[in-house]
């Protein structure tokens, strides 16, 4: 008598083991918790009167200068109130959506547009400003592993898809 119960395959739709996959959806969705925290607490910062004693190290290191300076806003719209809302897609992404096909894409992509931001806030730090915010450096890394793991993700799904 056949039974009517189907095997679950060892790998998923992205190629990799479902162990492996799930671990690397699982390291997103906390690295976008990390990163929605750091932007707000950037976005409280841009929004504060006083001075925040944690992140002022010195001349090179002040994150108030960096979130109240005229760079920390796109047409009205805070800097790290768009992080926010970036990493929460990107953990909506990790969680709600991870069993489409499409989301490894989806993912990269996403993570790709907010790590070419991270980039260029970086560089106004750097070579505008010439003060360097902790936080938007703590953001930085975490988008940039995100991205990493999404490569890793989509690199796996592109090869079967």
């Amino acid at each position: 008598m056949p039974s009517a119960v189907k095997a679950i395959p060892a790998q998923s739709e992205t190629g990799l083991p479902r162990n492996i996959e799930r671990s690397l959806f699982i390291a997103i969705a906390i690295l976008a918790i990390a990163g929605i925290a750091v932007s707000a607490v950037s976005l409280q910062r841009h929004y504060a009167k006083s001075a925040s004693a944690f992140c002022d190290i010195g001349e090179k290191f002040n994150c108030d200068i960096v979130n109240r300076s005229e760079y920390s806003s796109i047409m009205g719209i805070p800097v790290a109130g768009i992080g926010v809302a970036g990493y929460g897609v990107l953990l909506a992404l990790a969680t709600i959506y991870r069993s489409r096909r499409e989301t490894a894409l989806r993912l990269l992509a996403a993570s790709g547009a907010g790590m070419a931001f991270a980039l260029y806030l970086t560089y106004v730090e750097g070579s505008v400003l010439d003060t360097w915010c902790i936080l938007c450096l703590t953001s930085l890394v975490l988008i940039t592993i995100i991205t990493i793991l999404a490569s890793i993700l989509q690199l796996r799904a592109g090869r079967i898809g």
